[in-house]
């Protein structure tokens, strides 16, 4: 088997187009936040970009690519339990370590970050790349974002410390149902009609959904810095930060590997299992983290799940790789025989 070249391994390193726009997003609010009536503007256009963001969410997902994998049943609950589970636990019995290194704030978008639902776009593209189950991964991922709607608000609730800036789990959930269920199940509703239109131009609705978050993303940052965000995050716990959501990541791919192959799982179904159940999906986090978290607590909150998201995106495109070669024969010189 051919060994990964210097330069094929940085380019899976380098940032994608997204990642470098939340960077320039994250610079302009630091340098030039909104505030007063102007944030108040902004606060109003998200809440309705984060509306129309779901009903996309809705209206872009295919009722026949989810029957294709559902039959599949026990890869879908151990993804399920990889999700809701195992990084909820793995968050909390981390705690020690995290609060060694990382603010008490910090630490709430950490367990924000566990609650999450898996990515769609990314596993599904990852598991493809890794010639791994599709079918079963876009069931498995398109369930773990339909369930954590519900599911996220109850485990933010659970894992966050009375006293800091979430609301309420029934408050969350009703704030879920509103914001953000309601405008997917529109989209849900209305693809027979606008199903067609919407698959022609996804490439057109991608920068929709990214200048959505984009849009949160700098909404939260200026009140974060306007309230002292970067005097209180210093580069030592942007590192610790990025350590600490490596060895989170590295922990959930081990085991998630060591289970399936443990359980019987083909390779194919592995590769499904292990990329659908270590993302965290920003697309979802963001407009969720607007809608359960105290505005000046959101910068603390999402910067986690920034960091994460390319982290997870980066590391698993090489384990990708790795996957899509397995089947090359490795060449035994006959001088060794």
């Amino acid at each position: 088997m051919s060994s990964f070249s210097p330069a094929a391994l940085l380019r899976n390193l380098k940032p994608d187009n997204f990642t470098i726009a939340l960077l320039v997003t994250v610079a302009l609010a630091s340098f030039l936040p909104c505030t007063g009536q102007t944030a108040v503007v902004f606060g109003h256009i998200t809440t309705v970009a984060i509306g129309a963001l779901f009903f996309l969410h809705g209206a872009k997902l295919s009722r026949e690519a989810v029957v294709a994998g559902v039959m599949h049943w026990r890869l879908h609950v151990l993804v399920l339990a990889s999700t809701f589970i195992l990084f909820p636990l793995l968050g909390l019995a981390l705690r020690p370590l995290a609060l060694t290194f990382l603010t008490p704030e910090l630490y709430v978008g950490i367990l924000f970050l566990c609650a999450l639902p898996s990515t769609v776009q990314s596993s599904i593209a990852l598991t493809a790349m890794a010639r791994g189950n599709v079918p079963a991964a876009i069931c498995s991922a398109s369930a773990s974002n339909f369930i954590g709607i519900f599911l996220a608000p109850i485990l933010v609730g659970l894992l966050v410390a009375k006293g800091a800036d979430s609301k309420s789990s029934l408050d969350a959930v009703l704030s879920i149902v509103m914001q953000l269920l309601l405008p997917f199940l529109a989209g849900q509703f209305l693809r027979r009609w606008i199903g067609r239109w919407v698959d022609r131009h996804k490439a057109m609705l991608k920068f929709f959904d990214q200048g959505s978050i984009l849009l949160v993303v700098y909404t939260a940052f200026s009140e974060a810095v306007s309230e002292g965000l970067w005097q209180t995050v210093s580069v030592e716990t942007l590192i610790a930060l990025c350590l600490f959501s490596i060895v989170l990541l590295a922990l959930v791919l081990c085991l998630m590997t060591f289970i399936s192959r443990r359980l019987g799982f083909s390779k194919e179904d592995e590769i499904a299992i292990v990329f659908c159940g270590s993302k965290k999906s920003l697309a979802s986090g963001v407009p969720m983290a607007k809608v359960l978290f105290a505005t000046h607590s959101l910068g603390m909150v999402i910067l986690p799940l920034m960091l994460f998201h390319q982290i997870q995106l980066m590391i698993c495109a090489v384990i990708a790789q790795r996957y899509a070669r397995r089947d090359e024969v490795v060449e035994v010189p006959a001088s060794t025989l």
